[in-house]
């Protein structure tokens, strides 16, 4: 048995801040990995020439003076990072059946433009983001009490609510729930603030690391081992170790039993509690929490390649939502369920042109490498077969990638005509893909889904009630890059009992940021 202070699992932005902020005071840190590569949604694969990166599209929040900025420098890994910022004049494109409206980078910028497009809105639509502004605290008048008293009506409010509130177009509703596929549910469905937090987090633009996501938890691991602790690959945690009712370390899948005080998961709930803890060491009141909570939806996610000059054809470095009409409820609702699977036509997705973001990552044929992703249920692929190589061998699981990929790619040829006959790879990942991968129970993207009641005190707290036993990552205060991030500060500053502040004292560089548009 081998004695670490702090036992991690999973390597996903969570639980790699947690690690390196430990690690950087002082603690004796090990992260424990299932996959072959660190960074959970964060990690980037190849397929022949070509790199994908999953679950980064876009992160917010850092340009000069902003948050997630600061974390990187004060953590040290700014040394290691460089991003692109994508299209200032619209890093997000969102397509209301055949109506464009670009969001452009900056509050003022992106009130005007929208002004200007729904002239009858022009009050309504200021008022709007003056809201979402005091509800992720940019509004900082009055004492921390009234701050908290304007904050409380919303807290199990939708984001329907929310846009409703200020707007009555229906197709201006629609835009301003387009980024809805970063939370995954339907408007009705999420948390006023979740929504909030989603648009505020974009207001001053969208980046994307420099030769791909793999970038950042390469940095984190970096600064992980320069700071003398380490990241073990291939390392399945099987069991979570209780003695006397606390937690006292952790059995891998080979049978290695490793030891420490303080063990953190960057698993989700299920996996964590369900799986690795196992109900029988829960409350009741827990093992009701757990079994009653439901997970944010999953996707097919379409990595192809195309030879084709795709800024010719209209498209940039933001990020493309395509949605079938303003009816964005109906839509995510049907995100929700297997429609996908025989839908005539496919009813929204989104598109990332990754070498029109990274302009230095064109393969040397001059191929432009893309992602697109429609959510679906997981529920039509639970019962084929579990490991990667066995679906391989199941003809109906392939003939039906084979056909959700096909009817992919038609639905962008409307949009972009001969994106489909230019395509010369492409290859269709599955909720189990996701399952497989990134231990993901149900294939979910953002952990626990998003809605009124699991936000806030209704998501899991970052101690557990097992002593010892810390949770970080999306089902804890928040999801993404930028939230799970944070979960894993949050987790130190309470372990350490210190200030963030303080955890944010290495002195990196600035962070380097590029640009993606030429000229």
């Amino acid at each position: 048995m081998t004695a670490y202070d702090v036992i991690v699992i999973g390597s996903g932005p969570g639980g790699l801040s947690v690690g390196l902020a430990l690690a950087q005071a002082g603690k004796k840190v090990l992260v424990c990995e299932k996959h072959k590569v660190p960074g959970g949604w964060t990690h980037s694969f190849m397929k022949g020439p070509y790199r994908y990166s999953p679950g980064v599209h876009y992160i917010g929040n850092l340009g000069p003076g902003e948050h997630l900025r600061s974390v990187y420098e004060g953590l040290g890994v700014s040394r290691h990072l460089t991003f692109y910022e994508l299209n200032p004049d619209g890093y997000d494109h969102i397509f209301i059946g055949d109506e464009r409206f670009d969001l452009p980078k900056g509050r003022d910028r992106l009130i005007a433009y929208l002004q200007e497009r729904f002239p009858h809105e022009q009050s309504g639509i200021e008022a709007y983001f003056t809201t979402v502004e005091r509800l992720m605290g940019g509004h900082k008048s009055g004492p921390k009490g009234l701050r908290a008293l304007r904050l409380a009506p919303w807290l199990f409010r939708s984001g329907q609510n929310l846009i409703q509130r200020h707007v009555s177009d229906p197709v201006l509703q629609a835009v301003l729930a387009g980024q809805s596929g970063d939370h995954g549910l339907p408007p009705s469905q999420v948390s006023s603030l979740v929504h909030a937090g989603i648009a505020n987090h974009y207001l001053n633009g969208g980046y994307y690391p420099k030769r791909g996501a793999f970038t950042i938890p390469r940095a984190f691991v970096r600064e992980l081992k320069a700071a003398g602790s380490e990241i073990r690959l291939k390392a399945l945690v099987q069991k979570i170790l209780i003695e006397d009712g606390r937690t006292v370390g952790v059995r891998l899948d080979n049978g290695e039993e490793l030891r420490a005080g303080i063990v953190i998961s960057n698993a989700d709930p299920e996996v964590t509690l369900g799986q690795m803890v196992g109900r029988d060491h829960l409350s009741s009141r827990l093992t009701k929490k757990l079994d009653r909570v439901t997970y944010s939806t999953a996707c097919v996610s379409l990595f192809f390649a195309v030879d084709m000059d795709l800024r010719a054809a209209g498209l940039d470095s933001g990020n493309f939502w395509f949605y079938q009409n303003e009816d964005l409820e109906r839509i995510y609702s049907l995100g929700q369920t297997d429609y996908l699977l025989n839908a005539e036509t496919v009813p929204a997705m989104f598109l990332t042109v990754t070498t029109l973001k990274d302009p230095g990552k064109m393969v040397k044929n001059g191929h432009h490498t893309c992602e697109a992703f429609c959510f679906v249920s997981y529920e039509p692929f639970k019962d084929f077969p579990g490991t990667k190589k066995e679906r391989k061998q199941v003809p109906e699981y392939q003939s039906l990638k084979q056909d959700i990929a096909d009817r992919m790619l038609h639905a962008l040829d409307r949009r972009i005509p001969g994106i489909r006959e230019n395509t010369v790879f492409s290859v269709l990942a599955t909720p189990l893909t996701n399952r497989w991968y990134i231990n993901a129970t149900r294939g979910n993207l953002y952990g626990i889904a998003k809605s009124k009641g699991q936000v806030g005190p209704g998501a899991f707290p970052l101690k557990t009630e097992i002593p010892g036993l810390y949770m970080v990552g999306a089902s804890t205060t928040s999801h993404g890059v930028a939230g799970a991030t944070m979960s894993g500060l949050l987790a130190a500053k309470r372990i350490l009992g210190c200030r963030i502040r303080d955890l944010l004292q290495q002195k990196g560089p600035s962070l380097r940021i590029e640009q993606s548009e030429p000229g």
